[in-house]
C-alpha cells in the first residue's frame, strides 16, 4: 500500500475561528491543486479545495485523511486561485471562507457520485440544445466603428473604460468585443449591476449569439440553475457567462474578455463577508489571465476616471446617441418659486403641465423618487409621536396598500394602530411621500375633468416581489399600454424605453448636503442615468426633456447635469477630494463593530486602536475616532465604525495584515457579536 500524502486544504471557516488559511489532510493520492475534495471537521464533512504550498509539519497520526475526491471535475485553474487568494489578503478575509463562499451553496452538498449525476444531466442537456440561427450584427457606427479600432489597438494589459454617454451604443460595442473573443475560442464574461438588467440583456445577447452556449449567473436562479451554469462555466462548456456581482469568481478556462456595465454602480461591492468590489477583481482578473477588461458607462466612477487621466486606463469616448438622436434638454423647477399651497402635491405645476402635454400627444414620462412606501413615517400632531421602530434608530414607513408600519431595516412590521400609541389621537397623519403616495397623487391630479384616470404603472421593491412582476410591468410600459412610470432608480438605469420622452426627479436634493462625500457622485450618476430613459429613439427625441424639482438650483451639479458635462462635474469633485485629502488621492478602510451595547463597541474600536498605534507603520496611517453608523442600531444590535485613512495603499495594506490578528483577540476580551473590515468602503 502506497503513502499517504499530505495536502494542504482550504475549507469555509469564519475568520473569527482562529483556523489557518488551509489545514494539512492526508490523501491517498497526489492531488493538483485546485482539487475539489470533501474533508471531515469536527463532527462535520465540508466541501474544501486542495491549495497550493507545503503542509505543516504535525505528526501524521494527528491528521484526518480526506472522505473524498471530487475527480469528476478539472481542478479549478492557477489563475483562480490567484484571484481568490489577493481578494482574501486585500479585503482581510480569511482564505477557505473566501474560496468556498464564492462557490454554488448546491455544490457544497454533493458527494461525488451526485455530482456524476449532476454531469451527466448537463452535458445531455446541452446535447440536445437546439441548433439556432443567429441574428445578423448590424454594422456598427461611425463612432462605434472608431472606438472598436481603437480597442483592438489597445494593448490587453491596458484596462479600458469605455465613457458613452446614454443611448450612445455601448451594448453594441461589448457585443462586437465578445464576438471577437468567442471567434478566438476564448470565453467572455458580461457583469450587470442588478439582476433585473440581467434578462434583457441576455435577449440581447442570445438573438446575437444564437448557437453559441450562454448562461446566467445571478441571485435570482435556484440553486440547481445556479450549479448548473457554474458547472457549464468551469468545464469550458459556455461560451459566454453573464451575471452580478458575484460571477467575477466563475472558473472560465478560456478567459478572453471581462466587460463590467454600468462599471460606476454601488451594487458591484458586496456589502456583507468579504466586501470586495467585482469591478476592481475584474481588473485584477483580467491582468491574471490574459483577457481584455472593458469597463463601460455614461457616468464613470471618479476612481475609473482618474486612472484614465494618469493613463493607468484607456478612455474610449462615444459622445453622441445613436441614429443622431438628441440629449433630453434638462429643466430645473425651482420650488422656492412655486405656489407654496399646493395641498402637500409633490409635482409643480409646470411639470403637471407638462406631462399633460406628453399623454395628449400619445407619449410616456417616467417620474422617479428614491424612497419606496407611501410616506416614511406617520406623525400625531397632538403630542409628536412618529412611527419609530422599537428595534432600529430608523422610522418605520408607512405602506398604504397592505394598511402596515415597516421597517426596511430589520423588517419588523406591524399594522397601522387606529389611534396614536401615545395619547389615542385618531388623527394621525403620513409625512413626506414614498412612491406608492406619488403614484395615488399623480392619479388624482392629472384625472380629466371627466374623470378619466392617466394609466400609471409603479415599479419599486415592493411592486415587484412576486416573480415575474416586474417583467409583466416592464412589458406594459414598452408596449405603450403606460401613461406614467412612477418608480425608485430600479427603473432609472439600464432600461431601452422607446416611448418615454419626459423624465422628472421629484426630490433629489438631500444628497447635496450629505456628509458621505460620495453622496454627490452617486446623485450626478442617479441623475444623468435617469435623463438618459428619456428620448432614445429617434422618433421621439426631439423635444425629450428632463425635469428636476429642487430648492437648489444654482448648486453646481445642476449646473453641470443642465449640459450633460460629466468631465466638468468630475474635474471639480476631483479637484475638491484632492485639496481634502480623500479617494482616488487617498486610501480608506473601515472597521464596524456591532454589540448590543453601544459602549462594547465603542470598547472594542478603541481597544483596536491603541493596539493600532503600537504596530510597525502606524505613523503612515491616521485613524480616526468611533462613530456611530448613520442608522446606529439595527434589529436591537448597536453598530459602529472607525476609519482608518493613508496617503498609500501598500502602507495600508500592510498595516490591516499586523492589525487584523490582533483583532481576533480582541473579539475574545469585548462583548462584541461581531466585527468586520471594510477595505476601500463606498459609504462612511
Amino acid at each position: 500500500m502506497s503513502a499517504m500524502q499530505r495536502v494542504k486544504v482550504a475549507i469555509e471557516a469564519p475568520q473569527h475561528a482562529g483556523l489557518e488559511a488551509a489545514l494539512d489532510y492526508l490523501s491517498e493520492q497526489a492531488l493538483a491543486p485546485g482539487t475539489l475534495v470533501r474533508a471531515p471537521l469536527g463532527k462535520r464533512e465540508l466541501l474544501g479545495i486542495v491549495w497550493p504550498g507545503e503542509p505543516g509539519s504535525l505528526p501524521e497520526d494527528e491528521l484526518k485523511p480526506l472522505a473524498a475526491v471530487l475527480s469528476e471535475l478539472p481542478p479549478l485553474d492557477a489563475a483562480w486561485q490567484a484571484l481568490v487568494a489577493f481578494a482574501s489578503a486585500y479585503y482581510q478575509r480569511s482564505l477557505g471562507e473566501l474560496a468556498l463562499s464564492v462557490l454554488p451553496p448546491e455544490l457544497h452538498k454533493l458527494d461525488a457520485r451526485q455530482l456524476a449525476l449532476r454531469l451527466r444531466k448537463l452535458h445531455k442537456a446541452l446535447g440536445e440544445a437546439p441548433a439556432a440561427t443567429a441574428e445578423t450584427a448590424p454594422p456598427p457606427s461611425a463612432g462605434q466603428a472608431e472606438v472598436l479600432a481603437q480597442l483592438d489597438a489597445t494593448p490587453l494589459a491596458t484596462p479600458v473604460l469605455l465613457h458613452g454617454i446614454t443611448g450612445s451604443g455601448k451594448t453594441e460595442v461589448y457585443l462586437n468585443a465578445a464576438a471577437r473573443a468567442l471567434d478566438a475560442g476564448r470565453q467572455a464574461l458580461v457583469l450587470v449591476p442588478e439582476i433585473n438588467l440581467t434578462p434583457q440583456l441576455e435577449a440581447r445577447f442570445a438573438a446575437r449569439f444564437a448557437g453559441r452556449r450562454i448562461v446566467s449567473l445571478h441571485s435570482g436562479l435556484t440553486p440547481a440553475q445556479r450549479l448548473r451554469s457554474w458547472l457549464a462555466a468551469h468545464l469550458g462548456l459556455a461560451d459566454l457567462v453573464l451575471g452580478t456581482r458575484l460571477a467575477v469568481f466563475t472558473p472560465m478556462p478560456r478567459l478572453g474578455l471581462i466587460v463590467v456595465d454600468e462599471e460606476h454602480d454601488p451594487s458591484y461591492k458586496q456589502q456583507e463577508g468579504a466586501r470586495y468590489s467585482a469591478r476592481d477583481l475584474a481588473v485584477y482578473r483580467a491582468r491574471l489571465q490574459g483577457a481584455r477588461v472593458l469597463l463601460g458607462s455614461a457616468t464613470p466612477s471618479l476612481e475609473s476616471w482618474q486612472r484614465a487621466e494618469e493613463g493607468r486606463y484607456r478612455r474610449l469616448v462615444l459622445p453622441s446617441r445613436i441614429g443622431g438622436a438628441l440629449l433630453p434638454r434638462v429643466r430645473l423647477v425651482d420650488m422656492g418659486q412655486q405656489p407654496k399651497d399646493r395641498g402637500g402635491a409633490a409635482m409643480s405645476p409646470p411639470l403637471l403641465a407638462a406631462i399633460r402635454e406628453r399623454i395628449a400627444r400619445g407619449e410616456q414620462s417616467l417620474v422617479f423618487l428614491n424612497r419606496r412606501g407611501y410616506a416614511p413615517v406617520l406623525h400625531c400632531a397632538d403630542c409628536g409621536w412618529k412611527s419609530g421602530c422599537p428595534h432600529c434608530s430608523a422610522w418605520r414607513v408607512f405602506h398604504k396598500l397592505d394598511r402596515t408600519l415597516r421597517c426596511h431595516h430589520c423588517g419588523f412590521t406591524e399594522r397601522v394602530p387606529r389611534a396614536c400609541p401615545e395619547c389615542g389621537n385618531l388623527d394621525i397623519a403620513p409625512i413626506g411621500r414614498g412612491t406608492e403616495r406619488l403614484e395615488e397623487q399623480i392619479g388624482t391630479l392629472l384625472a380629466a375633468p371627466d374623470g378619466t384616470q392617466p394609466r400609471i404603472a409603479r415599479i419599486d421593491a415592493d411592486s415587484t416581489r412576486l416573480k415575474g412582476a416586474l417583467e409583466a410591468q416592464l412589458g406594459a410600459v414598452h408596449a405603450g399600454e403606460v401613461d406614467v412610470l412612477v418608480g425608485t432608480q430600479m427603473v432609472t438605469k439600464g432600461h431601452d424605453f422607446r416611448r418615454i420622452t419626459l423624465v422628472a426627479a421629484v426630490n433629489p436634493d438631500s444628497a447635496l448636503f450629505s456628509s458621505d462625500f460620495r453622496a454627490p457622485e452617486r446623485l450626478f450618476a442617479l441623475l444623468m442615468q435617469a435623463a438618459g430613459r428619456a428620448g432614445r429613439s429617434a422618433e421621439h427625441a426631439q423635444g425629450s426633456e428632463m425635469w428636476v424639482q429642487t430648492w437648489h438650483p444654482q448648486h453646481p451639479l445642476y449646473a453641470a447635469l443642465r449640459s450633460h458635462d460629466f468631465e466638468a462635474f468630475a474635474q471639480g469633485q476631483l479637484k475638491e477630494r484632492e485639496a481634502a485629502g480623500l479617494p482616488p488621492f487617498a486610501h480608506l478602510a473601515m472597521l464596524r463593530a456591532d454589540a448590543k451595547q453601544a459602549e462594547a463597541a465603542q470598547g472594542f474600536l478603541a481597544a483596536a486602536a491603541e493596539r493600532a498605534a503600537a504596530l510597525p507603520g502606524a505613523e503612515a496611517v491616521s485613524v480616526y475616532a468611533p462613530v456611530p453608523l448613520p442608522v446606529a442600531r439595527v434589529a436591537g444590535v448597536e453598530r459602529m465604525q472607525m476609519l482608518l485613512e493613508s496617503a498609500s495603499r501598500p502602507a495600508l495594506q500592510r498595516f490591516l495584515a499586523a492589525w487584523v490578528p490582533a483583532l481576533h483577540g480582541l473579539r475574545r476580551t469585548h462583548k462584541v457579536l461581531r466585527w468586520a473590515i471594510d477595505v476601500d468602503p463606498l459609504s462612511i
